[in-house]
Parts: C-alpha cells; structure tokens; sequence
C-alpha cells in the first residue's frame, strides 16, 4: 500500500535533482561563454568596443 507514496517521493527528488543539475548546466555554459566573449574582446584591444 505504501509503494505508490515512495514512488512519487522518489520522482519529485528525480525531478529536484534534475532541475539543479540543468540550472548548473545552464550556468557552466552561460559563464563560459561570457568568458570566451570577454577573452576575445581582451585579445583585440580597445579597438574591438569601437564600432567603424
């Protein structure tokens, strides 16, 4: 009788851990590419903010 309420606690603690790894995911590739975007602006200099 008691399966059915361990099964849903088991998925809800699925699905927690699923939403923390993306949301860490997310934020790895997010933080990554803002790095790339800020090392390639560093490598060209001060010209690369300047439009022509």
């Amino acid at each position: 009788m008691n399966a059915p309420m361990e099964q849903s606690a088991l998925d809800a603690a699925r699905q927690r851990n699923l939403r923390r790894r993306n949301l860490a995911v997310g934020l790895a590739v997010g933080f990554l590419a803002v790095l790339f975007y800020a090392l390639a602006i560093v490598r060209l200099g001060p010209e690369a903010l300047h439009p022509l």
